[in-house]
């Protein structure tokens, strides 16, 4: 008896995950689809206005490799993508940049600016969980994840996709990850702290520990993290939201 009370002890806590994944997922939804129907691309207004300056800043030290292959994971409407293939096109012989994204208003948006801006013949857009999405061993010459891995399942998805993210990358490729770490809500009106609406919460230092682990002999370009503090909603009440935001970008040594 008691053996299958432990049984159905689990199945009820895996059916409360997932629920709340779901949960955490249809309020990323609305949000980022209110935000894309809003808001133009590189217009002031919104977080859509600039591409992230590390990412920009890592492109000119890809500017000698062949054929390159970019990924951007949680890559939204383009705002880091679209640059991304600008610089293929402008200072590579060929080359080829997939953005991957859940959401589908996302790679749609992607796709209609990769035509306004002249890069679709190198863009693909791909509608697909992150953690689902297969990434082909030493495949990329750089990957990009930004503000996109604290949504993957959980941490223990998380750490495997870090190893398949730096099996991802080729002799001398780079990644960059912007993540939010220590994340905590707080309700305006009432000082409440309310539960993380973030698959993946961790603190910081054990995202450092799990990067350490999966990028462990790497050049590192630069690791830094700095504090944000900022206003959202949830269920149209104002909240606090504030975390770490830790930024780790490193180049794959040549020998193993």
């Amino acid at each position: 008896m008691f053996v299958g009370f432990r049984r159905i002890e689990g199945v009820s806590s895996q059916s409360k995950e997932e629920s709340r994944l779901q949960q955490i997922r249809a309020e990323e939804q609305v949000y980022h689809d209110q935000c894309y129907a809003e808001h133009v691309l590189f217009e002031p207004g919104s977080w859509l206005y600039k591409p992230v300056k590390t990412v920009l800043d890592l492109l000119p030290k890809l500017r000698n490799h062949e054929n390159v292959r970019m990924l951007d994971l949680g890559c939204g409407v383009g705002r880091n993508t679209i640059p991304m293939a600008e610089f293929v096109m402008n200072h590579c012989a060929s080359g080829r940049v997939i953005g991957v994204d859940l959401l589908a208003s996302a790679t749609e948006g992607l796709s209609a600016y990769s035509e306004q801006y002249g890069v679709a013949k190198l863009m693909r857009a791909v509608t697909s969980e992150i953690e689902a999405y297969s990434i082909e061993e030493e495949g990329y010459d750089f990957i990009v994840a930004v503000s996109a891995l604290e949504h993957v399942r959980s941490p223990d998805v998380l750490r495997s996709k870090l190893f398949e993210i730096a099996d991802g990358v080729k002799p001398e490729g780079i990644v960059c990850l912007v993540m939010s770490t220590n994340i905590q809500e707080c309700m305006i009106s009432t000082g409440e702290a309310l539960d993380p609406k973030f698959e993946v919460n961790l603190q910081t230092e054990e995202l450092q520990v799990l990067l350490t682990e999966a990028f462990g002999g790497w050049e590192v370009i630069d690791s830094h993290a700095k504090q944000l503090s900022y206003l959202i909603e949830r269920q149209t009440q104002p909240v606090r939201l504030s975390s770490d935001c830790p930024t780790f970008s490193a180049r794959k040594s040549v020998y193993p």
